[in-house]
């Protein structure tokens, strides 16, 4: 008889009710270069969210186990495995998106080099919540943005997931930052993350009020974090020859004269392309920046904000918190 655990399982799209905790077989390992992890949490993300509602990426995925971000211990390893041993705490971003198996589950099964060491100042739910929105912001800021000392970045919503951990990443390469936030206690958390300029985009015309900041030339750098209408006024508010970086498709209304007329620069960021893809090499790199933001951690130059730590069974309301929009940093669900 096979092994079992409890997993969180997609059993249709539609609303958070089709997540369902069900008795499933338990991952083995099949190449050896794996790692079976016991999970102790799981980081949720949008992504999820979207998978839920308008299906996986693959066809004929479900059921489907979600969850893209995973922390737990090394249960067992491939005979090929170099970099990790039984006992081993780790954190990783794989799995998830309707093909390999994600980790809203008591176990994962990843490649080695998919994974990287947990910080070792924070807890299981904590560096759960990390990987794909390091990775996102790092990638956005560091990769496509390009980012050096001294240049003035806005980053739009920086108390989410992505945005309160961009806030950081742009304090720690010199950038003087600009975000925009919904409430004032929003823009108390944005400012403890080292925010210079905070915007409540609810009270305030954020393309004047960026203007006035920049002394009408606008940011070198505008990390979009939101897309829709949100694009065309990133555009609107970036300096000539400057940045955009977008996690979002454009809409057919996206404004795009304004950015041929300041000569802007536009690049996609989607860290899931070398998941999706199969890209070994990018997804190696992407373990190497969750190496280096251990060492952000550990060292007290990096934080994670944990609105809520829920248990496994309670996917399901995580995934209706997650649909407010409304969050400040991350939800997780946690196996203990």
């Amino acid at each position: 008889m096979k092994p079992m655990m409890k997993a969180v399982v997609m059993t249709a799209v539609g609303d958070p009710e089709v997540l369902q905790v069900r008795e499933v077989p338990k991952p083995q390992i099949q190449r050896s270069t794996e790692l079976l992890v016991r999970l102790k949490a799981a980081g949720i993300n949008p992504i999820d969210t979207k998978i839920r509602q308008r299906g996986a990426f693959y066809p004929d995925a479900l059921p489907a186990i979600l969850g893209c971000d995973g922390a737990g211990i090394v249960e067992a390893v491939g005979d090929g495995v170099q970099s990790f041993q039984v006992g081993d705490a780790v954190y990783f971003c794989n799995g998830g998106l309707g093909g390999h198996p994600g980790n809203y589950a008591e176990y994962a099964v990843v490649d080695e080099r998919f994974a990287a060491r947990k910080p070792a100042s924070l807890s299981f739910a904590e560096a759960a919540a990390v990987p794909l929105v390091l990775i996102t912001a790092w990638e956005a800021l560091y990769d496509r943005g390009r980012l050096e000392a001294g240049r003035r970045v806005l980053i739009q919503a920086g108390a989410g997931g992505v945005g309160h951990i961009a806030i950081q990443l742009a304090k720690l390469a010199g950038a003087t930052v600009c975000t925009t936030v919904s409430s004032s206690e929003k823009a108390e958390f944005v400012r403890s993350l080292g925010a210079d300029w905070v915007i409540l985009y609810r009270q305030t015309d954020v393309a004047q009020a960026v203007m006035d900041w920049t002394d009408r030339e606008g940011v070198d750098l505008t990390f979009d974090t939101v897309g829709g209408a949100v694009l065309s006024q990133s555009f609107a508010v970036t300096s000539i020859y400057g940045d955009v970086v977008t996690l979002l498709a454009p809409d057919p209304n996206t404004d795009w004269k304004t950015a041929r007329d300041r000569n802007l620069r536009l690049s996609y960021e989607l860290m899931l392309t070398p998941m999706l893809k199969g890209i070994t090499k990018a997804q190696q790199d992407q373990a190497k920046i969750l190496q280096q933001g251990a060492r952000l951690f550990d060292g007290g130059e990096l934080k994670i904000h944990l609105q809520q730590t829920l248990p496994l069974e309670s996917a399901a309301t995580a995934h209706q918190l997650i649909g407010t929009g409304s969050t400040t940093g991350k939800i997780v669900l946690s196996m203990d």
